[in-house]
């Protein structure tokens, strides 16, 4: 039976149950530690990663997926004339759009739609959960882009690296300002801005600036008073201090669902373990 399903790649960091919960297709980037290739979240878990690059002597780097990848996943999707929607990780930060735009070209004969969310993580994360949703719900298939836009246009995103060394190290901050920083135990936060990585405040200290984050939240809690509040939490290897935020947030909050994930591989590799990001919009 024809239908829309919808494919995202997994710089999404969606949970595995949601995933399958859901129906979402994945495409995997890759994660290189020197010469061994990892497909992120089929031969590396995030717990994996995080313990391999605390075992490595050089930073890792990361690849997107190729247009023949995608273009295998398109064409088994749609070969019984179901439309796809395929939403990925900010066209600013990867090539992973353009890859999948390719294949979507080298399929004039099938109905594929590829956007750019402008977005990555959890942010990314939450629009697809919405598009699939929409889709299991019976949604056509414009209903469920515009849904997708909806989202990716509400999404707030706040997120604490616990060093500047992999900003830095991956061309998202300067060499200077990641130096100040950790001189000056500047934890800025951070949000995304057209696409980038953008700096929101600077803050001394990791503890305050979580206390900023979670006041920036409240806020927008408050402001949006009978809409319910969609919030997700990730975290690069500090369970135990996202577990202890996790509590602070449902109990300050009005969460109608609140997902706690993994930051994977990939955007590990640029963030750097002990980050810890909040997303939320309201309904």
């Amino acid at each position: 039976m024809s239908q829309v399903k919808i494919v995202t790649d997994s710089t999404a960091d969606l949970p595995l149950a949601l995933i399958k919960e859901l129906g979402i297709t994945v495409v995997p980037l890759k994660v290189l530690f020197g010469e061994n290739v990892y497909c992120e979240g089929v031969d590396i878990s995030a717990r994996e990663f995080y313990e391999k690059l605390k075992e490595s002597d050089k930073l890792p780097t990361t690849s997107q997926p190729s247009p023949g990848e995608f273009q295998e996943v398109f064409n088994s999707l749609s070969a019984d004339g179901s439309s796809v929607i395929s939403i990925h990780i900010s066209a600013n930060m990867s090539g992973t759009y353009q890859a999948a735009l390719i294949a979507k070209n080298a399929l004039p004969g099938r109905d594929i739609t590829v956007i750019d969310s402008k977005l990555v993580s959890m942010a990314l994360g939450l629009v697809v959960i919405e598009a699939a949703r929409a889709a299991r719900a019976g949604k056509n298939k414009l209903e469920i882009i515009n849904i997708a836009h909806n989202v990716m246009n509400k999404v707030n995103t706040y997120f604490v690296v616990d060093t500047l060394e992999y900003l830095q190290k991956g061309g998202r901050i300067g060499k200077a300002q990641a130096l100040l920083g950790t001189m000056l135990n500047i934890k800025p936060i951070l949000t995304l801005q057209d696409g980038f990585v953008a700096s929101f405040e600077k803050v001394r200290g990791k503890g305050k600036a979580l206390e900023r984050i979670l006041e920036l939240a409240r806020k927008f809690s408050d402001a949006h008073e009978g809409r319910e509040i969609r919030c997700a939490l990730v975290h690069a290897d500090v369970l135990d201090e996202t577990i202890a935020f996790h509590k602070r947030m449902i109990s300050e909050l009005r969460c109608s669902e609140h997902i706690i994930s993994d930051i994977g591989a990939v955007v590990g590799t640029h963030a750097g373990p002990g980050t810890i990001a909040l997303f939320f919009y309201a309904d």
